[in-house]
């Protein structure tokens, strides 16, 4: 038997789940669809980091808002506001991080320039060969493990139905709105949703829709065990490292080296041509991280498009058809931009501009 909704969502990650809430406390009756478990795609698998000092300049209102969802939700994702520091080790690396921090300063990231002197009592056992950093406050992490146990509880608890290890292979146009063909039955629905990251190419295709959605294949490390480090998140001034503690004692590392796969084939493969220089420069910001053993290293696939800014807004060409992702940063923002897609749906005007799927991808949007 054909089940009907208001909206079927195709991704089962932060920004289609918190579509999801934000449509069924308008009023509609909305289903999420996830070809694994939700929250174990890019959700669930990034390194937690909220750092405002790794966001692109025009995105920082979002990022904003989004951090204060990551606060207002806390415990409940192992949120932690620590402050975080971003080096810079060479004197190309300090010009690099004072233009881009004072242009993130400027967009309202509350970002400061700090002294070797202050740096180092606040964390001393950083390597003495920075030249400069920078401090935001509100830096901090999340445990991105813990996301698809958040939404699942919140989806249940408002009433809005999911349906995991259900992969969509159909959607057919149809006199009420669209029937898509899953792996545990047809749903049908008024209007549709595509939030699957790194998997919304081939899901535009079913609509005959073509979008240059292209995928990153980061890699994150995490060490065993270790005394006290660092208190902070710690970056670089080129964006290849991000770095923090746990309450544990092990210490997550990342920066977006890439690993090597395609969405399609499953989890991408750790490459140690990777792995090896970002901990190389992790460890000459951190030196006590010589006597750590590394434990795991991991994949996760993060969809861009080619100008790198978001897909949010309606499918082009396909009436009450709607796509969402492509953020870098996406862990960050992906609450509140969830929020924003859903206040469009429901006919309202979101709080900041959406960013038009079908626009030129050759110029800036905003």
């Amino acid at each position: 038997m054909t089940q009907a909704y208001d909206i079927a969502i195709i991704g089962g990650g932060i920004m289609g789940c918190g579509t999801a809430l934000r449509v069924a406390k308008g009023g509609m009756r909305p289903i999420v669809l996830d070809q694994g478990d939700l929250g174990q795609g890019a959700s669930g698998v990034n390194a937690g980091t909220l750092s405002l000092q790794i966001k692109r300049v025009k995105l920082m209102p979002y990022a904003l808002k989004g951090h204060a969802e990551w606060e207002s939700i806390g415990d409940a994702v192992g949120f932690r506001k620590t402050g975080g520091y971003t080096v810079a080790f060479t004197e190309r690396e300090a010009e690099l991080l004072h233009e881009r921090q004072t242009l993130k300063a400027e967009a309202g990231a509350p970002i400061t320039f700090v002294s070797n002197n202050a740096l180092r009592a606040a964390e001393p056992h950083l390597s003495h060969k920075v030249r400069a950093a920078s401090y935001c406050p509100d830096d901090g992490y999340a445990n991105s493990s813990l996301t698809g146990q958040y939404y699942r509880a919140q989806l249940r608890d408002n009433g809005i139905d999911y349906k995991e290890r259900a992969a969509v292979t159909t959607i057919a146009g149809s006199a009420g709105g669209f029937e898509l063909g899953t792996s545990k039955g047809v749903i049908s629905a008024t209007r549709v949703l595509l939030a699957a990251g790194a998997w919304l190419k081939p899901l535009a295709a079913l609509l005959d829709v073509e979008l240059p959605v292209q995928a990153r294949i980061n890699t994150v490390s995490v060490t065993e065990r270790m005394p006290p480090l660092t208190s902070t998140v710690i970056g670089h001034a080129t964006g290849l490292l991000t770095m923090k503690q746990k309450a544990n004692g092990t210490v997550l590392v990342g920066g977006g080296w890439q690993g090597r796969g395609m969405p399609q084939e499953g989890r991408g493969e750790v490459l140690s041509s990777s792995v090896a220089p970002n901990l190389a420069l992790a460890q000459y910001a951190l030196p006590d991280l010589a006597k750590a053993r590394v434990l795991r290293s991991w994949t996760g696939f993060e969809a861009n498009v080619p100008d790198f800014y978001p897909l949010a807004g309606a499918l082009s060409g396909v009436e009450d058809a709607y796509v969402l992702g492509c953020v870098r940063g996406g862990y960050t923002i992906g609450p509140y931009i969830g929020k924003l897609m859903g206040d469009y749906i429901l006919g309202r005007e979101p709080e900041l501009p959406l960013f038009d799927p079908g626009r030129d991808f050759t110029k800036d949007v905003i």
